[in-house]
């Protein structure tokens, strides 16, 4: 099964505000325009990945508006892919650890992301793809209160997130990330998932700049797998050790870089920091790296891969080349790891 490559919409507004040191983000309009520009020895990006919030869709919006958005990607020749649900305080959603009232705002926003998950399918622009989701719960200090009560309070909220999304045909990935709480190191991520226990409805969803800040323990020293200085033997032994445990759970995919610091903007807490594909500083081995979350991938469903760079700044954004350089390395993990 070959792998289609897709473009994040979403770093044209993750970070992106009116706060002071902000950049405005960039329109969805803007970013497919972007997206549909670059081209690499006659190849082009697939389609996209799409973040279901303001200002690139109200999540409230209706059948008609919801069309309209799905003939526009379709304009460009694109798919879409996996959508991101707006389970986030400030969005739809709220605290997957939270009262009661705000776990039933995050399945309210599930709910939402599943209604238009279905009319992007009927309309035939999405074949593909998962939903995607966090505990919604911003740092881990709370967490660290509690962190057996919590990380179970964070699986019933899944486990009935998962079963709104199972009742709509839908899977629910859950993004491996060091500013969730819950999620912030691959112990407590693999904790979570088993908690849940539900593989066929909710899997993991890997990055590549994320999950290598897993390797370094940022958020959870005691589960670091590498330490500073370590040597490239090291590290893929450790990446292996990683990738063992979290891929099988894996059905959910993006392509990225870090440079082994952590970066944050607006409301978003420090994670781990994307950079361009081609940036020197960059500690991954992007196509090697690819692999170990690759392997067997048919068998878990995938059939996309998607490029994650968020939090770049507008002009980095805006400049032809970024997306060049990023196709050119999309291109060659696709090749390097697709499978008849």
């Amino acid at each position: 099964m070959t792998l289609s490559i897709h473009n994040a919409m979403w770093p044209g507004l993750v970070g992106k505000g009116d706060e002071e040191g902000q950049e405005p983000p960039i329109s969805l309009d803007r970013m497919l325009e972007l997206t549909a520009a670059a081209e690499v020895n006659g190849q082009k990006f697939d389609g996209v990945d799409y973040f279901l919030f303001l200002p690139h869709t109200d999540p409230q919006a209706d059948d008609d508006e919801l069309r309209r958005i799905a003939d526009r990607i379709a304009q460009f020749g694109f798919r879409v892919g996996s959508l991101v649900a707006p389970i986030w305080p400030g969005t739809v959603g709220d605290s997957a650890m939270g009262t009661q009232e705000q776990r039933d705002r995050f399945l309210d926003a599930v709910r939402l992301a599943c209604r238009i998950a279905k009319v992007f399918n009927d309309h035939g622009v999405r074949q593909y793809g998962v939903i995607r989701i966090d505990s919604a719960e911003f740092g881990v200090e709370a967490w660290r209160q509690d962190p057996a009560g919590n990380t179970k309070k964070i699986a019933d909220t899944f486990r009935e997130a998962a079963k709104i999304a199972a009742d709509h045909g839908e899977r629910l990935a859950a993004e491996g990330e060091i500013c969730w709480a819950g999620m912030h190191s691959w112990k407590d991520m693999l904790n979570l998932l088993e908690e849940v226990g539900m593989p066929d409805a909710l899997g993991f969803q890997a990055d590549l700049a994320h999950t290598y800040l897993y390797l370094l323990g940022y958020n959870a020293p005691e589960h670091a797998l590498v330490q500073d200085g370590y040597t490239e033997d090291e590290f893929y032994a450790a990446y292996e050790t990683m990738t063992d445990k979290l891929r099988p759970w894996t059905i959910d995919f993006h392509v990225a870089q870090n440079d082994g610091e952590v970066h944050g903007a607006g409301s978003h807490d420090k994670t781990g920091k994307h950079c361009p594909a081609d940036d020197p500083r960059g500690k991954l081995d992007i196509v090697r790296c690819a692999g170990y979350w690759l392997k067997d991938y048919p068998e878990r469903g995938i059939r996309h891969i998607c490029w994650d760079g968020c939090m770049f700044p507008n002009a980095t954004l805006e400049n032809p080349d970024t997306w060049n350089t990023i196709l050119d390395v999309m291109i060659r993990v696709r090749d390097a790891h697709a499978v008849d």
